[in-house]
């Protein structure tokens, strides 16, 4: 019985498993990128992703055991030098699993599995969202307001009225000068004036 194994054998005996995975890690460390079976690339997250952390220490016990999974000495030496120290800041998750379809021979399930930090396509875009994210509840923008408020032509200082931290639809500037009212007549003694 295999009650709680959850393990996907893929069709493989365990040392015929084994050197699967292990040449599909050596291949995603080399390449950044591969493509491979849906199956095949959710077993081999499972197998790269604890290496990946062990190579974020960099002693000898860290490589010989990493080494007793891959045992290739040029794919230990990309792991502990570049990848590493991409990885450095990142607490897990350093593999994506993207689905690409179904093969048009057998109709297996395609997926391109990849290194986070090595698509530069989409570290591009992220770095762009993050530099022009502006987060307001209030319409208008603040740098379109004060331009306007600068560029308002004022004739003299004494008539233009400014109201300062307003969007540019409420900004009152009148450059025409003040027009000066002719004082009222006053009310006769006998005549009551009416308040409204």
């Amino acid at each position: 019985m295999r009650h709680g194994n959850k393990i996907n054998h893929l069709g493989r005996t365990h040392s015929h498993r084994d050197a699967l995975l292990k040449n599909l890690a050596i291949s995603l460390i080399q390449y950044k990128r591969i493509e491979t079976t849906l199956a095949k690339a959710k077993e081999l997250r499972k197998y790269v992703e604890p290496l990946i952390t062990k190579s974020k220490n960099d002693s000898t016990h860290s490589r010989r055991t990493v080494f007793s999974y891959l045992q290739d000495k040029e794919a230990i030496k990309t792991l502990f030098g570049e990848i590493a120290e991409k990885v450095a800041n990142r607490n897990g998750g350093y593999t994506r699993i993207i689905k690409l379809g179904t093969r048009f021979g057998d109709n297996a399930e395609v997926a391109l599995i990849e290194l986070v930090d090595y698509n530069e396509a989409l570290l591009t875009s992220a770095e762009e969202k993050t530099t022009k994210t502006r987060r307001s509840r209030r319409g208008g923008k603040k740098a379109e307001g004060s331009a306007a408020v600068e560029a308002a032509p004022v004739a003299d200082e004494s008539s233009a009225v400014v109201v300062e931290d307003a969007p540019a639809a409420e900004v009152v500037a009148e450059a025409a000068p003040a027009v000066e009212e002719a004082p009222e007549a006053p009310a006769a003694e006998g005549e009551e004036t009416k308040e409204a």
